[in-house]
């Protein structure tokens, strides 16, 4: 059973990237694109519109599995910034400042940074070719 479990790893690996990036790819068309509507659209150039571009970008670059390792290394620290520059100053409980989603954000990035996009990625496909 162990076995047959462990032939699934690699698509499960990119099932986890595939999922993570749709929920980040989303929060960042709601800050830049205002889809689903947002309450406000941050102003240009702020430091929120920033992390939504990144999270438009890097979060599309992510569900296709390109350049994983970099983009995910990127995503890991955007999200520790947004926790420690947007959540810590609130309150210190993650669960009373709003921060669950960042820091579980930060570290499934940083186990993709040393696992890789997974089987089902731009990234394995090239290695294929190669």
């Amino acid at each position: 059973m162990t076995d047959r479990i462990a032939t699934l790893q690699p698509y499960l690996l990119s099932l986890l990237r595939v999922v993570s990036a749709l929920v980040l790819f989303s929060f960042g068309t709601q800050k830049i694109l205002g889809f689903p509507v947002a309450p406000q659209v941050p102003p240009m150039g702020s430091l929120p519109w920033i992390a939504g571009v990144l999270e438009l970008t890097l979060g599309f670059l992510l569900l296709v599995g390109w350049q994983t390792r970099i983009v995910a290394f990127v995503l890991s620290g955007l999200m520790a910034f947004a926790y420690f520059i947007g959540h810590a100053p609130r309150d210190f409980f993650p669960s009373l400042n709003g921060g669950v989603a960042a820091i579980l954000f930060c570290f499934v990035f940083l186990y993709l940074v040393s696992a890789g996009g997974g089987r089902i990625s731009v990234d394995a496909l090239s290695e294929r070719r190669t």
